[in-house]
């Protein structure tokens, strides 16, 4: 078992002054040869990877706090913090930092000497320094305790016995004593110089002192100081602001006195940090780093006593859903809930707090919220509580719509669904609730964050699962109803975004959800509504439909090819780009890439059908290569089909004969095939001679002379079409086919009767196999398919085969 005494988290104080929390591991000090020193080294409890590593320098200041914490400046722009679990294993840490650099272990404070002259230098040696003495708290001496509180500062040494002597004499509070005293008789010069001192007391950068002046008999005093700024001509009224015009509301009643008292203490505080003090860039750098600590641990008190309480978050949710509470007070049950997420958001251990408010019922609240308040602020703060949850566990909130799911809770009531339906009903012209929306729905879609498992099945596949059976119908519902006459049918800007936010989550999709989103598009014909949004008026909303389509086109995928083809979906943005002219916008530019990509890798299906159904548009459009480039290709393309060999053997068309079909990736090449087919086998046992079966039980067959050809079927071939016998698209011999079932599969590839020599006779197999049909089409077969197998028994001069 590791040691506990080491066990710490460490915090990184980010750009906006909160910590950040960076991980939690063991903490050694060692000598480490790449610094050349000692060097404090935080390793992973997870994985043992390194956290940290900290070389101990001579010249840096550490800082003990609450026992538990150290906290110190690593370069000019890195303040780090170690916050332990126990103490014992902070005073042992503690001891090593101040053996390398000479230190009392007594100290809180390591500070070294800066740069100065050697008389300065030895003036300042820790054992050399004399203690300070301070002058009598009287209002005669204010000035002379201003200047030498400004002159300490420069200094890091006599920063540390200015503090151990305020610390010790009281000085605080006599001298806000002071304060009243001068406020009492209007002395505004004898203010000024008590801002000035208490100004220089926070750059002391005490936590100690903090807590003397922020107690609570203190603290109010504290502000009355801070309102008489020298510089401002008239002074702040800090204390009737935060008396009059600021209320605290107990939403519900708090009956711990410890807990009320931290709550207001680290509001005024963070008032004081945020209203009062000047920005961080006025002061020395990291002059501020116990202020910033004192309200983080504050927050992580406040956090635990609220857990702590066994009634108080149970009757805050049961309030939240109860439909006898009024507006006005789930108003502010919603905006506590926010702020004691916020505040967690500082908490070491924010997987349990988040999973504990999961327990309360803190998903379903929201949902009730969202689907039944009309009150925008209400919403607004439900969707940022569970913006806090599904970006930090997004899990979480996967595992309880699927657990809504298997209550048989009705498709609207599904969080989910819930969401979608705020995103698209949002009413705010900007649409900034729905891009939030948006943004939650894809990260619960993305399967980059599904690492856990459910059940049996992996979380991945039940989500998505679950997700394109129950609610991408009413994602794409406002595109459907929009498109139904594959025209806009509502132009105007706020529908145009709406759909564009739409198009985004829809592309996501495309790229990420790639066999679920394929069946969808392929199922629902959905493509061809993207691209009636070609017709929009709107600029960025053509993109998005480019943009889906190109997302198609870069999966490579023969069934989305083949789809495209079929439906002839480059009809609409061909219109479309001759429709821009030669306007060069972005609508050019991105239609040109999406054609320049077919070309560079060379999609002869699509070549072909380009060429074929629009090489006439695009002949003069001649100020890029692309369209010449894929013209060239689609030259070769006919020249090679134009010189192939005819070769014995059952034949499928190439992709520039029928686009539509594709070679089996396994098939022979010429070569091959010729030298097979010039081979002699005088020990090939008899086989029976080839026969092709329809669906309507005609059997005809082939004469050893003829080539059977497949060849693109007309509608009722299509319609009539049953299983063709054929193993990944090259047939097999009768003896193969198998018996099927009466109901017909909707396979397009076909073998018709015009495709083969009409026979001279007939034979009694017409009788006896009628019932027998070719089983598989001309499919997109994958490459580990097995089936290839079956073949493997007969010779090989003797297997059937497609020629190239």
């Amino acid at each position: 078992m590791a040691d506990t005494r080491r066990r710490v988290k460490l915090y990184v104080l980010n750009d906006e002054r909160q910590w950040d929390d960076r991980g939690t591991g063991h903490v050694s000090s060692s000598y480490v040869e790449r610094l050349n020193g000692m060097s404090l080294l935080v390793r992973a409890e997870s994985d043992g990877s390194i956290l940290l590593e900290s070389k101990i320098e001579p010249d840096t200041a550490y800082q003990k706090q609450q026992e538990t914490l150290i906290v110190w400046s690593e370069n000019e722009t890195c303040d780090l913090a170690l916050s332990f679990q126990e103490k014992a294993g902070c005073d042992e840490i503690w001891q090593k930092i101040c053996e390398v650099q000479g230190k009392d272990p007594s100290v809180d404070i390591t500070q070294d000497i800066v740069e100065e002259s050697e008389d300065e230098r030895f003036d300042e040696m820790p054992d050399a320094a004399p203690p300070i003495e301070l002058p009598t708290c009287e209002l005669s001496r204010l000035e002379e305790i201003s200047e030498l509180f400004s002159s300490v500062l420069p200094s890091p040494i006599k920063r540390e016995k200015l503090a151990q002597a305020i610390e010790s004499g009281n000085y605080v509070k006599r001298l806000l004593e002071l304060f009243h005293i001068c406020e009492d008789l209007e002395n505004l010069e004898g203010l000024h110089h008590l801002y000035e001192i208490f100004k220089d007391i926070f750059l002391l950068n005490k936590n100690s002192l903090l807590e003397m002046m922020f107690s609570e008999d203190s603290i109010n005093a504290m502000l009355g100081v801070l309102e008489y700024d020298p510089s401002l001509a008239a002074p702040y009224r800090h204390r009737e602001y935060l008396s009059s015009k600021s209320r605290f509301k107990e939403v519900i009643p708090i009956t711990n006195r410890e807990l009320l008292n931290k709550i207001h203490q680290t509001y005024r505080v963070q008032y004081i940090q945020d209203t009062i003090l000047p920005t961080p860039s006025v002061f020395e750098e990291n002059m501020l780093s116990s202020l910033t600590s004192f309200i983080f641990f504050n927050k992580i008190e406040i956090v635990t006593m609220i857990q702590d309480d066994e009634k108080f978050l149970p009757q805050l949710f049961a309030q939240l859903v109860d439909d006898n509470t009024d507006d006005e007070k789930r108003l502010d049950l919603v905006l506590f809930l926010k702020e004691f997420c916020l505040f967690a958001q500082t908490c070491q251990n924010r997987d349990a707090f988040f999973k504990m408010l999961s327990a309360l019922g803190v998903l379903p609240s929201l949902g009730y919220i969202l689907q039944n308040m009309e009150e925008p602020v209400i919403r607004q703060s439900a969707t940022d509580i569970l913006a806090y949850i599904v970006e930090f566990n997004p899990t979480l909130v996967r595992e309880f719509i699927l657990d809504q799911r298997k209550q048989q809770t009705e498709d609207d009531m599904l969080l989910m669904n819930v969401l979608i339906e705020q995103m698209i009903c949002d009413t705010d012209e900007d649409l900034g609730g729905a891009i939030q929306l948006m943004n939650l729905v894809r990260i619960l879609l993305d399967p980059e964050n599904m690492m856990g498992s459910l059940s049996l099945k992996t979380e991945k596949t039940e989500f998505l699962n679950f997700f394109y059976k129950h609610s991408i119908h009413v994602l794409t519902a406002p595109l459907l109803a929009n498109t139904a006459t594959l025209n806009p049918s509502k132009d105007d800007y706020q529908t145009a975004h709406l759909l564009s936010i739409i198009m985004d989550l829809l592309t996501f999709c495309v790229e990420h959800h790639t066999y679920h989103a394929k069946n969808h598009i392929i199922g629902k014909d959905l493509l061809r509504r993207i691209l009636a949004l070609l017709k929009s008026q709107h600029a960025f909303l053509n993109l998005c439909a480019v943009r889906c389509m190109r997302r198609i086109i870069t999966l490579k995928d023969d069934f989305y090819y083949r789809y495209i083809v079929k439906g002839k979906l480059f009809e609409p943005l061909v219109t479309a780009f001759l429709s821009n002219g030669s306007k060069y916008n972005l609508l050019n530019s991105a239609i040109l890439d999406l054609f320049e990509f077919i070309r560079t890798e060379d999609i002869k299906l699509l070549i072909v059908h380009i060429m074929e159904e629009h090489g006439s548009a695009f002949k003069k459009v001649n100020y890029v290569k692309t369209f010449q480039g894929l013209h060239t290709k689609y030259e070769q393309l006919k020249d090679r089909e134009t010189n192939k060999p005819d070769i014995d053997g059952l034949r499928q068309p190439s992709s520039f004969q029928n686009s539509r079909y594709r070679r089996d990736a396994r098939a022979l090449d010429e070569e091959e095939e010729m030298w097979f087919d010039q081979e002699d086998e005088p020990e090939a046992p008899p086989v029976a001679e080839p026969a092709v079966i329809f669906t309507d039980g005609v059997v005809m067959p082939l004469e050893k002379e003829e080539e059977p050809i497949l060849e693109e079927p007309k509608e009722m071939d299509k319609e009539n079409f049953d299983n063709s016998n054929t193993t990944n698209g090259r047939p097999v011999s009768p003896a193969k086919c198998v018996q099927v079932e009466s109901e017909a599969t909707t396979l397009s590839p076909v073998l018709t009767s015009k495709t083969i020599p009409t026979p001279t006779t007939t034979t009694s197999a017409e009788v006896k196999s009628s019932s027998l049909t070719r089983k598989g089409g001309l499919v997109d077969y994958p490459d580990e398919d097995s089936d290839e197998d079956e073949d493997d028994d007969l010779p090989v001069s003797k297997r059937p085969r497609l020629a190239t």
